[in-house]
């Protein structure tokens, strides 16, 4: 179930409502999570958080310039099957 609410956060995040999204990940402790509550930030304009939230997700911050592409990226990983 988690997982299905982390596409959602995705899908909220590319609608650019991080407000919702933020709702979602920011209960969640996984690395896919610790990425998009970091592209949340970058949506927000909170850079420092967005940096913070980076390191805990091991991904290099590309910057606001980035972020969209950080939402195909985030999409492609939670739609791929589990290893």
């Amino acid at each position: 179930m988690a997982h299905l609410d982390l596409r959602r956060a995705i899908e909220l995040l590319a609608a650019g409502d991080w407000q919702a999204a933020h709702a979602i990940v920011q209960d969640d402790g996984s690395t896919l999570a610790a990425w998009l509550h970091g592209i949340v930030h970058t949506l927000e304009g909170d850079l420092g958080n967005a940096r913070y939230w980076y390191r805990r997700a091991e991904r290099s911050f590309r910057g606001p310039e980035a972020v969209q592409e950080e939402i195909t990226a985030a999409r492609r990983e939670a739609a791929a099957p589990d290893t």
